[in-house]
């Protein structure tokens, strides 16, 4: 048991002073600030481009202009319209030497309503043309309600939405905030999920590679048992993980409790990210199922890693398990607008689709106890069963040298197990 610690923490340590650990671990500390300060480092950027930005507007008809001027200035008042009484060609030139953003030349169609030609050097930025556009639409939309001798009154009424309520008549079904709630969770905790058990199984892959390739396994071999290392190596990634995962969530909490306290923007932050309550039993399904979800792909990890020995290696030999991360990814995403689709029901009780797939039922759906619980035993009883099969692969798959990328090569990893044992 001291050697299975020592290979424990040696993996937890060694990886825990990795650059990449490092460099990892601080781009996602900086998104995460970044995210809950997103709103500041955008007015930075205003501040520097706060000009107003100019349009001329050619108006053929005449009558078109003050109405458009109004709307604009209500989407946005950055924005100037100036209307242009010269040639075309001359607002080019102006537009050409940098004077005017652009141009927009209103005419009438054929049936009488506003259309607009607008101009700039590049059409790239979408933004500015688009607003425009949306302002002439208005000025279409007064012009043709004005024909109709509509009131205001009348008009509001015809644009404002409808009322439509969803209510679910079972007792135990979510109403819909909380299922838009629990979509929000559910969502991101799948992408937590998916991206943990890739990075981290692929990790320990690669660990185990690398000790092979540089001919450290042979030391380790003689130190300890091949099984006190795999499970040292598995323990000790997960450990570096939660490590990892105990950071980001202490500087998202304290940014967060930031910008609750100091600015007038955090307490819509603060509703958007939490809603109308955390929803902590989701928390605990989502601890719960990345665990389990991370021991099953690690042990598979452990086993595949320990038939390589070349690090270049490593990639074509997990690439089934990858597979199989990616298709539970997949139907967990199909899953989020039809949870209670066949195809998601029974996927979520085969235990390599089950981590992402039962916990997006249990997130979105009332499940019953007893459904929770067979996902949940028939996830451990796989973990288990993988574990016993990794192990003996792994005893001999240590001992394998030379070029293998082959899954063939289980049955050579097993025939060395059982002479190492003799």
């Amino acid at each position: 048991m001291n050697k299975f610690f020592i290979v424990l923490v040696h993996t937890y340590l060694s990886k825990l002073k990795s650059k990449s650990f490092l460099i990892s671990t601080a781009i996602t500390l900086l998104f995460i600030l970044g995210f809950m300060n997103f709103d500041r480092i955008i007015s930075v950027f205003d501040q520097e481009q706060s000009e107003t930005s100019v349009v001329l507007v050619l108006d053929e008809t005449g009558e078109l202009y003050e109405a458009l001027e109004s709307n604009m200035t209500i989407i946005n008042p950055t924005i100037e319209l100036r209307e242009f009484q010269d040639a075309a060609a001359e607002a080019i030139s102006l537009i050409k030497d940098g004077e005017v953003e652009g141009m927009i030349e209103l005419s009438l169609s054929a049936s009488g309503l506003p259309q607009g030609t607008y101009q700039a050097m590049t059409v790239v930025e979408q933004m500015l043309p688009w607003q425009l556009e949306q302002a002439l639409q208005q000025v279409k939309e007064e012009r043709v309600t004005s024909n109709l001798n509509l009131q205001p009154e009348e008009v509001a009424s015809i644009y404002a939405p409808i009322e439509f309520e969803r209510i679910a008549i079972a007792e135990t079904a979510k109403t819909e905030t909380e299922l838009n709630q629990a979509r929000i969770f559910v969502y991101i905790l799948l992408f937590i999920i998916y991206f943990s058990v890739l990075m981290f199984g692929n990790m320990i892959a690669t660990e185990i590679a690398i000790e092979k390739s540089s001919r450290v396994m042979e030391i380790l071999i003689s130190s300890s048992s091949p099984i006190q290392q795999m499970f040292g190596k598995i323990f000790g990634i997960a450990l570096l993980g939660l490590t990892q995962y105990a950071l980001i969530f202490l500087v998202g909490v304290l940014s967060l409790r930031q910008r609750l306290s100091t600015d007038a923007f955090g307490p819509e932050l603060g509703e958007m990210i939490i809603g109308q309550g955390l929803p902590l039993h989701l928390i605990g399904y989502a601890f719960l199922f990345f665990i389990l979800g991370y021991f099953l792909y690690a042990t598979i990890s452990a086993m595949l890693g320990s038939l390589v020995s070349r690090i270049e290696d490593v990639n074509q030999m997990v690439a089934p398990m990858i597979l199989l991360i990616v298709a539970a990814f997949f139907i967990a995403m199909f899953g989020l607008t039809n949870p209670e689709a066949k195809i998601v029901t029974i996927t979520s009780f085969i235990p390599f689709f089950a981590p992402m797939i039962m916990f997006l039922r249990v997130g979105m759906l009332s499940l019953p106890l007893w459904e929770v619980l067979l996902g949940v035993g028939i996830l451990l009883a796989t973990i288990v069963l993988m574990a016993w099969a990794g192990a003996r692969v792994y005893r001999g798959g240590v001992l394998m040298y030379g070029k293998s990328s082959s899954l063939k090569d289980f049955k050579r990893a097993l025939q060395l197990s059982k002479k190492e044992k003799q």
